[in-house]
């Protein structure tokens, strides 16, 4: 038990975040799910907001860090145009925090390039990876140390 306990903590030292790009065929929106440590949230309040945000029991600090999520990430079509990604929702679930944005799915996808500077402008060691689903295989890409702009390209399916 010890071990596990740990190796949680080294894990957690780390600072990271996994974000879920979804390609939800049901909506036909693109769903996008931050998954942050609420430990780190709860420092980064502090840090962005003032030294008395509560993550935890304000939900006005909630939405506040979830508006600071949605403006430190960016998806960009093969135009370099921004996708406008809708801030729909956002919660405290056990050791994490989750904000969810979502936009409608264009017809063709055949690249998307990303910005992800969550936390990263409060500790530089911050790595966010992300994970592409629902349009083929699971892709990932991670950012660390001084990535700005990363991008995935999609094949289109064969019918």
């Amino acid at each position: 038990m010890l071990s596990l306990l740990a190796a949680q903590v080294s894990a957690h030292q780390q600072k990271s975040g996994l974000t879920t790009v979804l390609f939800n065929p049901r909506t036909n929106n693109i769903e996008v799910m931050h998954r942050l440590y609420l430990h780190d949230a709860e420092h980064a309040v502090k840090h962005l907001f003032d030294k008395r945000a509560d993550i935890i029991g304000n939900t006005d600090t909630q939405a506040k860090f979830a508006q600071y999520v949605a403006q430190r990430f960016s998806l960009f079509n093969e135009l370099d145009q921004a996708f406008t990604l809708d801030l729909v929702g956002y919660e405290v679930d056990g050791q994490h925090v989750w904000i969810y944005q979502e936009t409608a799915k264009p017809p063709h996808v055949g690249k998307i390039s990303v910005r992800h500077d969550v936390l990263r402008d409060i500790w530089p060691e911050q790595n966010n990876l992300i994970n592409f689903e629902g349009k083929g295989p699971v892709q990932s890409l991670e950012f660390a140390d001084n990535v700005k702009l990363l991008s995935v390209e999609f094949t289109p399916l064969a019918h």
